[in-house]
């Protein structure tokens, strides 16, 4: 790509340099993960200061465009998916709504005895069997978040449902079982166990959160599990202020 500045323009350099680097963002090989070149190399070819380059690659990694890694380069950022703790619902539905198409990498089902947790959520004795559902998701075939889903007792899933479903569409469909509330807990953590799923390394941090489901009733439903990778996923949250 030729980069050329325009210096007898009345437009600011910075905004030149913006515009230049938003087109060679967009080549396929730095979309593909190519370094940009150094700022002092653009700075010689665009005839600028490593100042002026500097001030155009700063808003572009505000935007969430390029991601700088001191003492290694600058590069497009990987998009990042997002969710709203606002609207919650099965992550399927919620990535569809956002014209993401995610697919199961890896899906089991089986069943285990509740632990102190699940049996005080559920309200059951400890050791109670109860079904839990292990889902794996991707985009484009690259793990993005790991799912447990532990169910109270009255619910059974078995392996000729379409665990492929959206599983709250699941649930209201086979159980009459409409969820409504979750009470949400987010920390951070290393991978560690789920690294290998998640395919990063078990030092890389990951988002994890734990939900707790009610239906109407305000029964227990679901006790679920999440291991975000926290390079590809944010949670974003919207508060308001009493008028």
């Amino acid at each position: 790509m030729n980069l050329k500045i325009d210096h007898k323009s009345k437009m600011p350099l910075h905004i030149q340099v913006e515009e230049l680097l938003r087109e060679l963002i967009s080549q396929p090989a730095y979309q593909n993960g190519s370094f940009l070149p150094k700022e002092v190399e653009l700075a010689n070819r665009l005839g600028v200061s490593r100042n002026t380059i500097r001030q155009a690659t700063n808003k572009l990694e505000y935007e969430g465009l390029l991601a700088r890694k001191k003492g290694v380069g600058t590069k497009v950022a990987q998009r990042q998916l997002s969710t709203s703790l606002q609207d919650w619902q099965s992550f399927t539905k919620e990535m569809s709504k956002r014209g993401i198409a995610t697919s199961n990498l890896l899906l089991t089902l089986e069943k285990v005895q509740a632990d102190e947790k699940m049996a005080g959520f559920f309200n059951i004795p400890v050791n109670t069997p109860v079904c839990k559902l292990s889902k794996l998701k991707g985009v484009e075939g690259e793990p993005i978040v790991y799912f447990e889903s532990y169910f109270h007792p009255r619910i059974i899933l078995t392996e000729s449902d379409d665990l492929n479903r959206p599983l709250y569409q699941l649930l209201s469909e086979k159980f009459d079982i409409i969820v409504v509330r979750s009470s949400e807990h987010i920390s951070a953590l290393m991978a560690g166990s789920v690294a290998k799923k998640l395919q990063v390394d078990p030092k890389d941090p990951v988002l994890f959160r734990e939900r707790f489901v009610y239906d109407p009733g305000d029964r227990p439903v679901e006790y679920n599990i999440g291991y975000y990778r926290s390079d590809k996923f944010t949670y974003s949250i919207e508060i308001r202020s009493e008028p």
